[in-house]
């Protein structure tokens, strides 16, 4: 028997969120979306897939106006919102796309995009949060992407900022607060392994297996 499980993941940047993320979806063997919703949204929208990876999670101004005035709803489609600038048609076009997957799908990990905020709505949905202590992500980005340590935390800095804003904005939540997931993970404890099964395990206890 598959699992029913939608799992939403949220992700401090240097965590391991993404490979975690991979890693869990290999143990339930469902889809796995994260820079994948880049790619169908281009597809979407004939929207050049380079443009929206510059812009992904990244939030803009304009669509709190747009939506308080009525102009705009999150479930109208991308051609109801072809004026509206790119960071915010990139939102509401992945906002149906992970709607419509999830419904061909059923089962799958989703990582970043306000995913648990998209479909909190869903009695599928096990929404995660993974973090790691500064010092534990600034060595595995000095690994990972060859800079020095300063290097390193800025770009770490500068990265959940920009994530923490996109979430607060689209979801008028904060980003990363406990009280908003299903369970939070410290994946420097574990490792990127242990951790993955940690949230296996989880998610098999709350379906009963």
């Amino acid at each position: 028997m598959g699992f029913n499980t939608i799992a939403a993941i949220g992700r401090q940047y240097g965590s391991g969120g993404r490979e975690i993320g991979e890693l869990l979806a290999d143990m339930m063997k469902v889809p796995f979306f994260d820079r994948e919703l880049i790619a169908l949204a281009a597809e979407r929208s004939g929207v050049s897939k380079d443009v929206y990876s510059h812009i992904d999670e990244t939030a803009t101004n304009s669509l709190l106006y747009a939506l308080s005035t009525g102009a705009y709803t999150l479930s109208s489609h991308f051609t109801t919102v072809s004026d509206l600038p790119l960071n915010d048609k990139l939102y509401i076009i992945q906002t149906n796309l992970i709607k419509d997957l999830v419904k061909e799908t059923g089962a799958c990990v989703i990582v970043g995009r306000c995913a648990d905020y998209i479909l909190k709505d869903d009695p599928r949905l096990t929404s995660v949060f993974i973090h790691a202590p500064i010092k534990a992500r600034i060595a595995r980005i000095m690994e990972k992407e060859g800079l020095n340590a300063a290097a390193a935390e800025s770009r770490i800095i500068k990265t959940d900022k920009k994530r923490a804003n996109y979430y607060n904005f689209y979801t008028n939540q904060d980003w990363g607060n406990i009280d908003n997931y299903d369970l939070c993970v410290n994946s420097s404890a574990l490792g990127k392994e242990k951790t993955a099964e940690l949230i296996f395990e989880f998610i098999k206890a709350r379906e009963n297996k």
